[in-house]
């Protein structure tokens, strides 16, 4: 421990031991995962983040090791704790430059943002020696600034490679790749045991992993469409969960970007002729399932069934419409007669 302690020295960094945790010291290998709480302040106390209230919400950090996380004296950090330990570290400016863009995509995070918002222009260096805002004063004089900072870190659990799923943004776009059609299957398992909205996650899921691949690749070059041939049928199935749910405007949205590329998908104008028949776009409907019967023929009975069922609908409803108002404009009580005395 006193050795340990003198390296942190000569590196900057000053740890204090809140609570010791409990068995040995674990192995850190690349690629392991740690879970801990932290909070962030500078050295008068004043607090900048606290995982367990940022966003209103108690939400711990999670890292895996060796992923080159952009605040590299966190794992420094790590690799020095015990599950279950709480410990101080008072850390140099050397560390700590590039906090407040860590911060800002960590606050980002927790609001459900896209964590890069504000930074997608201008590199993390560049930013620290510009006047670009974060979005946030303590963050702005922070990074105008910049002075040592305490991290104080409750270390919760130590996964060792292998005993997790890695998270998307963790894999290799191998590894992404492999995910994907496992991440398909559980949501088609998913799906056949009724479970739909835990369905419909994880085909947004392997859509969002696609999609983060699709990003590296030039629209319309072979390494694209074949990412957007895989993203297809995904998003077909993610539909059919939306259309169940009743969320016919996102299936009508989603199915029409992909008949965009696609123009011969049967599927596609099928589940969005579903949703325009559930919002009362009649001629939509029609239209979408004339196409599909034009494209495959075979499917004539399913869209004449749809049809009938979206006119018993409409009739229903104009009978509704009609008792609702009626005597409004018809003829009412007779008004009475004016008498002379």
């Amino acid at each position: 421990m006193e050795e340990e302690a003198r390296k942190l020295f000569e590196e900057g960094i000053v740890k204090k031991v809140i609570s010791p945790g409990k068995g040995g010291l674990p192995e850190f290998p690349n690629g392991t995962k740690v879970v801990f709480h932290y909070r962030t302040s500078l050295c008068d106390g004043t607090v900048l983040d606290d995982s367990r209230t940022m966003g209103g919400r108690s939400k711990p950090m999670e890292l895996i090791l060796g992923k080159k996380f952009k605040l590299a004296v966190w794992e420094r950090l790590i690799i020095t704790m015990r599950p279950g330990e709480l410990s101080d570290f008072n850390c140099d400016i050397k560390h700590t430059a590039l906090y407040p863009l860590v911060s800002q995509s960590l606050r980002n995070i927790s609001v459900g943002k896209d964590p890069l918002e504000g930074q997608r222009h201008c590199c993390g260096i560049a930013q620290i020696h510009s006047h670009h805002s974060l979005g946030h004063k303590d963050l702005d004089h922070l990074q105008a600034h910049p002075q040592p900072l305490v991290f104080s870190i409750e270390l919760l659990e130590v996964l060792t490679p292998g005993t997790f799923r890695l998270d998307v943004w963790a894999m290799t776009d191998e590894e992404k790749l492999t995910f994907v059609p496992q991440i398909h299957d559980e949501g088609n398992q998913l799906f056949k045991e009724g479970k739909i909205a835990a369905a419909a996650e994880k085909y947004y899921n392997g859509i969002a992993c696609l999609k983060n691949l699709q990003m590296k690749e030039h629209p319309g070059d072979e390494a694209w469409v074949k990412l957007d041939l895989m993203i297809t049928p995904l998003l077909l199935n993610y539909c059919q969960c939306m259309l169940m749910q009743g969320q016919y405007y996102e299936v009508i949205e989603h199915c029409s970007s992909l008949l965009f590329k696609y123009d011969d998908n049967v599927k596609a104008y099928y589940k969005r002729g579903k949703a325009h028949a559930a919002v009362w776009n009649e001629a939509e409907a029609r239209a979408d399932f004339a196409k599909v019967v034009k494209l495959d023929p075979s499917l004539g009975q399913c869209v004449v069934k749809e049809l009938r069922a979206m006119e018993e609908r409409i009739r229903s409803k104009e009978k509704e419409e009609k008792g609702r108002y009626k005597g409004l404009f018809g003829s009412s009580a007779a008004p009475a007669t004016a008498t002379t005395g």
